[in-house]
């Protein structure tokens, strides 16, 4: 009797097991026909944003990211471009570039209209007349009347009572939003005045107050004077509006004057830079309590403009974001621009008022591969391109030209591409004795190793195609520029086919018997000719590059010995001239010639004078023509003497003229309005997305993979069911023999 009740109850358990396994077993079907089946829910599970930060279906919101907290934020100290993707969106200066045009073009921005220029002699005389001698100039006095309408972004600064705080409420305020009340006011000429007023103030260290001296009248007397104040005042707030410069006049409440030594046109292109940008002396007392110095709450951590947006969250270890600036003042979409804006669909919102965006979002992103692989699930809206990712975004025509992948094609994206205002070369020292000099022979070394330097392939090779031969210092985009058959350097290229084709190393050869260095080897000694190569790169990239550069002087049977040292070592000998060739580059401050010829101009020798000819070229009639073209407005006149200067530098060789570095920009077909500006800082005032675009694009490329787990899943489930059948099988046995 007890062994028949014990199998009995055997029998219950296993039933009871059975039913247990086919309920659990319906469960994982069940769950894997929910993770089968596609659901918006699903798509988003992989969004790196929090639910806070999801923008809503018609929301403009646009997704970028930072590397780096950048350093300033007070528009009299930024001066890098991680600084600029933030201040230039936030400040407004007087000017900004136009953002279709090109050549690059100056127009109003809080201005009126542009700035009216009056030139006087040393008695302060106006000079009058359709021409006028730089000569006779003692000073061009420019002024700028601005914009009633135009207001400050809401800021605690604007409200009295909390511009003097005592310490105890002080102590409490952690963050700019903890202050109570937020205020605003209108802009005034007398903004801009304090603002060029604080370049000289000697605790900001402003990076072109040394710059300013040299054309602002009374910017160093001032800067004099605030250094005395300052040792002899306790108070933590200089204001500025009590202390005088002879070169900033406040003419009434719309219009002030700056004062500018001698003839300076290119004070117009400063005038479109933050450094000159209004700044209210409410923000400086506000910010000058030494409380908030020490929570950080400083014009660094939270800049207060004019701007169409302003920064509310600066968290440098995750995001930082702007926002569309409530008091913004009246702007407008260009309504005209260049052939193929039109057809590229960059009128589309002509004479629309603007920004178009609500809020921008720049995430921490410190590695470029997690950036890319966000960016190709759509979660930022566009994208450089890495050494890493190119091959995977760029292929090349057979003409050679920059084409998408079928990837990216498939995608939507667009590729655009632009000629960086910059150049990178190789430099010959000038005052070297073997590869320096105005002699034939010295010249006619420098021409057979610009033929020989074959930088068509340096680009293929080490910058992924993204660059383009220099024919001259001036690159494309700024007035000077020549391109096609007439722009070449003809003592490297000929003219063949429609495009320039570098000469032959034949003729490379025939120059270096021409300069008495016939296989490589003095016609007078029969030594080998060694050349000296100063560089400061040192990694495995560098090595690669600098046995390139080797193999390019051998080709003509020259020797290049490679001299590596640290950058102060390799300051130190550019300075006293004791390179001999070199590697250098330069960028634009400002989009005007004379920024890149005075680079050649000889009294800017480095070696003598400390200035940016780090060639220490000297050639008169260069000298003589630069004078003469750099205070010239943009004209044909001007534009004949630039072309004498080119053929000059062709000639005299004094720079193996390398490349302009071309960017390469990935954008998503939501995207829209987007043309590279090299030189303006607030672009993304013109950007507009397609949110709903780009939430159904987000969608289809982020559904979830659930194929595979479901595989695994059925394999264990065919690997468990027969076990498990199995092992009842056998204690039911177990027990029946009982």
């Amino acid at each position: 009797m007890y062994s028949i009740n014990k199998i009995k109850n055997n029998n219950r358990d296993d039933s009871s097991g059975r039913n247990s396994f086919t309920l659990s077993l319906m469960a994982i079907l069940s769950a894997l026909v929910f993770l089968s089946t596609p659901t918006p829910l699903k798509a988003s599970w992989n969004n790196p944003y929090s639910t806070t930060s999801v923008e809503s279906a018609d929301e403009m919101v646009l997704y970028s990211s930072f590397s780096g907290r950048p350093k300033h934020l007070d528009p009299v100290r930024s001066y890098s471009s991680n600084e600029y993707a933030f201040i230039g969106q936030i400040y407004e200066p007087p000017l900004q570039y136009h953002y279709l045009k090109r050549p690059y073009q100056l127009e109003p921005l809080s201005a009126v209209e542009m700035p009216k220029v009056k030139y006087v002699d040393s008695a302060g005389v106006e000079l009058a007349g359709p021409v006028v001698s730089s000569a006779d100039i003692a000073y061009s006095i420019y002024e700028i009347n601005v914009r009633s309408d135009i207001q400050y972004q809401p800021h605690p600064a604007f409200i009295s009572e909390q511009r003097s705080m005592d310490s105890e409420s002080l102590a409490r305020v952690e963050q700019l939003i903890d202050f109570s009340e937020q205020g605003s006011r209108y802009l005034t000429a007398a903004d801009y005045v304090y603002q060029i007023k604080r370049l000289a103030h000697p605790s900001l260290h402003s990076p072109i107050y040394g710059i300013m001296t040299e054309h602002i009248e009374g910017l160093a007397e001032l800067r004099t004077e605030l250094k005395s104040t300052v040792s002899t005042n306790n108070s933590e707030w200089l204001d500025l509006r009590n202390f005088n410069a002879s070169g900033v006049e406040l003419v009434d409440k719309y219009t002030y004057r700056v004062k500018i030594k001698g003839k300076y046109p290119q004070f117009l292109y400063w005038l479109a830079m933050p450094f000159f940008a209004p700044m209210p002396w409410e923000a400086d007392q506000f910010y000058a309590q030494s409380e908030l110095k020490d929570n950080s709450i400083t014009l660094d951590w939270y800049p207060v403009g004019t701007g169409p947006f302003m920064l509310t969250v600066n968290n440098p270890n995750r995001k930082m974001v702007l926002e569309r600036n409530p008091n913004y003042h009246r702007d407008y979409y260009p309504v005209e621009g260049e052939d193929g804006d039109s057809a590229a669909g960059l009128l589309e919102d002509a004479g629309r008022e603007i920004p178009f965006l609500e809020r921008i979002e720049f995430s921490l992103e410190k590695e470029s591969i997690p950036y890319w692989s966000k960016f190709l699930q759509g979660y930022y809206d566009s994208s450089g391109i890495s050494s890493d990712s190119f091959d995977q975004a760029v292929k090349f025509s057979s003409a050679g030209d920059a084409e998408l992948s079928d990837e990216m094609r498939k995608q939507g994206m667009r590729l655009q591409t632009s000629i960086s205002t910059s150049i990178s070369y190789m430099g010959f020292n000038m005052a070297d004795e073997v590869v320096g000099g105005a002699s034939e022979r010295a010249r006619k070394l420098r021409q057979a190793l610009s033929i020989a330097v074959d930088y068509e392939e340096y680009i293929s090779i080490f910058a992924n195609g993204r660059g383009i031969p220099a024919q001259s210092p001036i690159p494309a985009g700024i007035f000077g520029h020549t391109s096609g058959k007439d722009g070449i350097n003809s003592t490297v290229y000929s003219w063949k086919d429609g495009k320039a084709e570098r000469r032959s190393i034949a003729e490379a050869k025939q120059l270096l018997v021409e300069a008495g260095y016939p296989e490589g080897r003095s016609s007078e000694t029969g030594k080998p000719l060694t050349l000296y190569f100063d560089v400061t790169g040192s990694g495995p990239d560098d090595r690669a590059r600098m046995d390139w550069y080797r193999k390019q002087f051998e080709k003509i049977d020259l020797q290049m010995v490679v001299r590596n040292t640290d950058y102060n070592r390799f300051q130190d000998k550019m300075r006293s001239g004791s390179a001999q060739i070199y590697l250098w580059g330069w960028n634009a401050d400002y989009p005007d010639p004379e920024n890149f010829l005075f680079l050649l101009y000889g009294p800017n020798a480095k070696m003598d004078g400390g200035g940016e000819n780090a060639s220490n070229y000297s050639n008169p009639k260069f000298d003589l023509l630069f004078d003469q073209m750099k205070n010239m407005e943009n004209s044909l006149e001007r534009q004949q003497i630039i072309n004498q200067m080119i053929i000059l530098l062709q000639a005299d060789s004094p720079w193996l003229w390398g490349f302009h570095p071309k960017n390469f920009g990935l954008y998503h077909s939501w995207y829209k309005n987007s043309k590279p500006n090299l030189m303006a800082n607030n672009t993304m005032k013109y950007v507009k997305i397609d949110p709903i675009m780009r939430s159904e694009l987000r969608n289809n490329w982020n559904r979830p993979m659930f194929l595979p787990l479901l595989l695994v899943a059925l394999f264990f489930i065919l690997l468990i069911v027969p076990a498990w059948l199995g092992y009842r099988r056998k204690e039911r046995s177990s027990l029946r023999l009982r």
